[in-house]
């Protein structure tokens, strides 16, 4: 087992995406579907050192070459004509190497639920390709699995939190969403 498992996670889903999500809205008993297109580009050592920088990051002891960097954007449109668009760049730092699991920090220039940059952290299981993420907002706890199939799908399951006091446990479930996303 190598990193070289994780990166090839990456090499896969650079591309142009298509997805189709239904998002169940626990806190008012709603569920919504919608159509994402989004694509991945790879990020150049330049962009990488920004995202470091906008997080407040050093990068002098890392090969900025060997980080998974890329910018992403999507374009959503909700069953009810809701659109949201964005597009940010990502980075992911591997700091724990412990196969078949990979853990780290996961860094944004601009986050979903606030526009700002953000740092995450991540865990990839080489063996399922699974990758977790979990993100602290100010008052949600957002948990994204992607789950590569194959080359051209993945499985998408976002599960977002209510923000707990203190360090209590994620309990109080706001909204979960299920995805299949097909490469083109």
């Amino acid at each position: 087992m190598s990193i070289g498992q994780f990166q090839e996670f990456f090499d896969h889903c650079v591309g142009q995406w298509i997805t189709e999500r239904t998002y169940h809205y626990l806190s008012y008993r709603e569920v919504e579907r919608s159509h994402t297109e989004f694509v991945i580009h790879p990020l150049d050592n330049g962009a990488k050192a920004k995202v470091l920088e906008d997080n407040h990051r050093l990068s002098t002891n890392l090969e900025l070459q060997t980080l998974p960097g890329y910018r992403l954007a999507f374009q959503t449109v909700s069953e009810k004509g809701d659109e949201v668009s964005q597009e940010l760049n990502i980075l992911f730092v591997p700091k724990k190497l412990d196969f078949p699991i990979i853990e780290g920090d996961y860094l944004r220039d601009k986050a979903y639920e606030e526009a700002k940059p953000m740092v995450s952290h991540f865990r990839y299981h080489t063996e399922t390709r699974e990758l977790l993420m979990k993100t602290t907002y100010t008052s949600v706890v957002s948990v994204d699995s992607i789950t590569l199939i194959n080359p051209k799908l993945r499985i998408r399951r976002i599960i977002n939190y209510q923000r707990p006091i203190d360090d209590h446990p994620l309990e109080t479930v706001l909204l979960v969403g299920f995805g299949v996303e097909q490469k083109q």
